[in-house]
């Protein structure tokens, strides 16, 4: 499950001098009790070597260690104003302000986030507000598309803003000098350790600054490697052909406290896990030394078995390992859960194969019943496509193109269709829009559920979308008026688990199969200080609402009706018969 956004654009790219108008007054960085030293990099902000920023980023090194960069504070407010503008937030505001020993970052909606470098402390009035978009319906609005286009028309997803609440969290304060990080305060410069900014003011953008020696690399899922292609982009050549080597001591150490304070603070399934801390987790299991030590190789090896072996809840992966290392093999085989899941997708892989010998089919009618099928929860267009393909020859190829073309056959004129089922029964997840879009067109008021684990905020978004493409949002867009089932198994997962549950809590679909496999956290991509890009369960963890509670989904959802043999998931024409007959 993971947080859909528009891709970003060369031209949007270009236009970074433009939004340097922000008021961020220059410092002059001067000797002091530190030795600071500043560099200029190109920063890169795509998969070619072409997309890169038009200006230089500047770089501080400390003492002499030219592995573990710093930023100043100054320089990196207009970065956060770039890289959430360019991100589709074309009203995020940000202004920075000294008083002291304190620097104050404050959103243009009022949310600020204080840097104490009297105490290495970091400190936010409310976490969620100041780091989420200024399109939000709610303080943890995980949808992309704000609903209307640039004239004020609806268009594709509508926030009922009058159905949405929130309920804020708690204040929250980092203790950055309690875990050994230290920010510089030396000169009129504010200087703070890049991951740390990365970690806790960029996360939720799903991008990080990555350094490799030679350059800045703006990294996001996909950014290195190409999963539709499965080969390695041309920034990923020009990230790994750095030298590699082993990583200085300062950078050992800062990053293993850095990874620590990381998962501490925002991996989201510590509970459930029964972690009290990462730093007493990674004793427990040996692997301190190798996190903190020089190695790289090591580092990375460790870093892999964690996710595999002793979090092994699959939304959490290693994805690309540091440029420090080199092109090594890194070993270890899958933890039980991911081996698990593998064994029932072919299994239920294998049962629709069987069933389907010339290819499945994602709409397919078997007498009055209707069955779409997709495997993934793909939003991959802005709103507006849908909208312009509907006046050409062909639809777009995403879950919201199919679930348009599938309305418009179970709604066509004359038709027959009295049940329509959506078998999720091999479905990983995917896109929270795409889920979105999948629930409204089912419940017409779509209610998304979120609980922030760190903060302790909840809210709850209720969406309708445009299924029909008329700009209006009525109930022309659902099929709530026929019988509804899903279709579900343990492969069921991430956004394959979480659509049953808002299916079921409805009480207006009926669950077919077998227990849905689980997986309530948002995906939430990160890096190490020493450049390996991984993924982990974030803090906003999906829940359902129920009698004003919100409610964990992370064990499944059970079916209304269990299905014992996998081949009559596919048998179409015994579960039409079986479907009808429950009537």
């Amino acid at each position: 499950m993971y947080k859909h956004s528009i891709p970003r654009t060369l031209a949007l790219l270009l236009a970074l001098t433009l939004l340097m108008t922000c008021a961020f007054p220059a410092y002059a960085e001067t000797d002091g009790k530190h030795s600071i030293v500043s560099r200029s990099y190109t920063a890169y902000a795509g998969t070619t070597a072409e997309e890169k920023l038009n200006k230089e980023i500047t770089l501080y090194f400390v003492d002499g260690v030219d592995d573990l960069p710093y930023m100043e504070l100054n320089d990196w407010g207009e970065l956060m104003v770039f890289v959430n503008t360019d991100n589709g937030d074309e009203d995020y505001g940000l202004s920075i302000e000294h008083k002291g020993d304190v620097v104050t970052l404050e959103r243009e909606n009022g949310y600020t986030m204080d840097f104490d470098f009297a105490n290495d402390t970091l400190h936010y009035t409310d976490y969620d507000a100041f780091v989420h978009s200024s399109n939000d319906s709610t303080i943890i609005d995980l949808v992309s598309e704000k609903g209307t286009d640039e004239n004020g028309n609806a268009e594709l997803i509508w926030r009922n803003q009058k159905a949405s609440f929130d309920r804020y969290g708690d204040e929250m304060t980092v203790d950055l000098g309690a875990n050994n990080i230290r920010m510089i305060a030396q000169d009129d410069g504010y200087y703070v350790p890049l991951q740390t900014l990365n970690d806790f003011t960029l996360l939720d953008t799903q991008f990080a600054f990555v350094f490799n020696g030679q350059a800045l690399f703006l990294a996001n899922d996909g950014m290195f490697y190409d999963y539709g292609e499965q080969a390695y982009t041309e920034i990923a050549d020009l990230y790994y052909s750095a030298p590699t080597g082993e990583r200085s001591d300062a950078l050992a150490e800062y990053s293993y406290n850095e990874l620590c304070l990381l998962l501490d603070t925002f991996y989201g399934l510590k509970d459930t896990h029964d972690i009290k801390s990462f730093r007493q987790l990674f004793w427990q299991i040996g692997f301190d030394e190798a996190l903190s030590g020089n190695s790289a190789v090591d580092a990375d090896q460790a870093l892999k078995e964690l996710i595999d072996y002793y979090l092994d809840d699959l939304h959490s992966v290693f994805d690309e390992y540091s440029y420090l290392t080199g092109n090594f093999d890194i070993n270890g085989s899958q933890g039980f859960a991911n081996r698990k899941m593998n064994e029932n997708r072919s299994i239920y892989g294998d049962a629709r194969d069987k069933a389907y010998p010339d290819g499945w089919l994602e709409y397919e009618e078997v007498g009055n019943t209707a069955y779409i099928t997709f495997d993934h929860f793909r939003s991959d267009y802005t709103g507006r496509s849908y909208y312009e393909a509907a006046l050409g020859s062909d639809e777009l190829d995403d879950t919201v193109a199919q679930i348009i073309a599938a309305h418009r056959q179970i709604t066509r004129e004359g038709s027959p269709i009295e049940n329509v089922v959506l078998d999720l029964s091999n479905n990983l997840g995917g896109a929270v829009d795409a889920a979105v879009v999948v629930l409204s067109w089912f419940l017409g008021d779509a209610p998304f559920s979120v609980k922030n684990m760190t903060t302790g905020a909840m809210s709850t978004a209720v969406y309708r979308a445009d299924i029909n493409l008329d700009h209006e949002y009525d109930e022309k867009d659902t099929v709530s008026d026929k019988n509804l089932f899903c279709l579900i198994s343990p492969v069921s997962f991430s956004c394959g688990n979480l659509v049953p549950a808002a299916l079921k809590s409805s009480q207006k679909v009926t669950l077919l199969g077998r227990t849905s496999g689980g997986g309530s956290c948002v995906v939430q991509p990160a890096t190490t200080a020493y450049g390996t890009v991984f993924q982990f369960s974030a803090a906003q963890r999906m829940s359902f609402l129920k009698n004003g509670s919100f409610y964990d989904i992370d064990q499944g959802v059970e079916p209304d009706y269990y299905i014992a043999n996998v081949d009559n998931y596919y048998n179409r024409a015994a579960l039409t018969d079986f479907i009808n007959g429950l009537f």
